[in-house]
């Protein structure tokens, strides 16, 4: 029985998932107690990608590779089970005429609730990259990751419904018009918590991976990497990035969130599609890294909002299990 209980809707809108095919897995099972007693599970995923994945209205999504072991991971949420339906968009914060406060190294200078470009000479978006499931080319990312500050130095943060195989996952941090300016990784682990594997709990959805070094170097010591933050309030200002599917470039948005529901975070953005899903929310006021674009409807199924599953003892325990795990 995981932590996070909530009422059950009379109904849950879902997005198609895509299908990978001829995907294959093992998967390593670990047991983590949370403050409730929630358990967590390793998934640690291999196989072939065979063909380009279509995409969603939201992220690209690959199904569950086939079970080896009673707790395999499933593709999607079932729809019996899920948040509170969500709000409609006057329930979220509307852009003000004063700019969120910005860290010298975010670039940020758009006004709040503006989507433009990311700036590609700013310390933060380099931490914040594509993943592609082939070469690293134009058209071929499907979601976004970003680094993660751990010990081990190889972690990224994006959303657990993004992938369930590492074959040919490949992260560009800072990638930008078919260029990866400061190299590509290898994934290679994807951990994520036992209500996402077992049952798909959109609460849940959020994945930590590991990746390998690239010519003897680790992801954070080329990029640098993001704190992960827990329990900020409801109404935290963020960065929101995204590569959408169809651009070259990331986009950046800055504005207020809101709560949707017990375990859900929202904010009001213009311009985040397909491909965007797993792309951090990072605090304007401490620079930490609070959500990831996911959750209730993969993400959002308008591109003008967008959600994340709320960051609390669950991600933090998380992390500690893949921070143990690459050492």
């Amino acid at each position: 029985m995981g932590q996070h209980r909530r009422p059950k809707p009379s109904r849950r809108r879902l997005l198609a998932p895509t299908l990978f095919t001829g995907l294959s897995a093992v998967v390593v099972a670990a047991v983590v107690a949370g403050t409730h007693g929630l358990d967590l599970s390793d998934a640690t995923a291999a196989g072939k990608a065979a063909g380009k994945a279509a995409r969603s209205t939201r992220a690209a999504v690959a199904p569950a590779p086939v079970p080896t072991t009673a707790a395999a991971p499933v593709a999607a949420p079932t729809p019996t089970d899920g948040p509170t339906p969500a709000p409609s968009p006057t329930d979220l914060p509307a852009p003000t005429d004063t700019p969120a406060a910005a860290t010298p190294t975010a670039g940020a200078t758009t006004a709040p609730g503006t989507t433009a470009p990311a700036p590609a000479d700013a310390r933060e978006t380099a931490t914040v990259g594509a993943l592609f499931g082939g070469s690293v080319a134009a058209g071929n990312h499907f979601c976004t990751a970003s680094v993660l500050h751990s010990a081990t130095g190889n972690l990224l943060l994006t959303a657990a419904h993004c992938l369930s195989s590492t074959d040919g996952v490949t992260f560009a941090p800072g990638y930008r018009d078919g260029s990866a300016p400061y190299g590509t990784w290898q994934v290679t682990a994807i951990h994520t918590t036992s209500n996402w594997a077992q049952k798909g709990d959109v609460d849940e959805d959020f994945a930590i991976l590991e990746t390998a070094p690239s010519n003897g170097r680790k992801v954070e010591d080329v990029v640098g990497g993001n704190h992960l933050g827990t329990d900020e309030p409801f109404d935290a200002t963020v960065r929101l990035y995204g590569y959408p599917a169809d651009a070259e470039e990331p986009n950046l948005c800055t504005n207020t969130t809101a709560r949707q529901s017990a375990y859900q975070r929202a904010v009001q953005c213009p311009s985040y599609p397909a491909g965007t899903s797993g792309g951090p929310w990072i605090s304007a006021a401490t620079g930490d890294v609070i959500g990831a674009i996911g959750g209730y409807q993969q993400g959002g199924d308008t591109d003008d909002v967008s959600y994340s599953a709320y960051f609390d003892h669950t991600i933090a325990a998380l992390y500690t299990q893949a921070e143990t795990a690459a050492s």
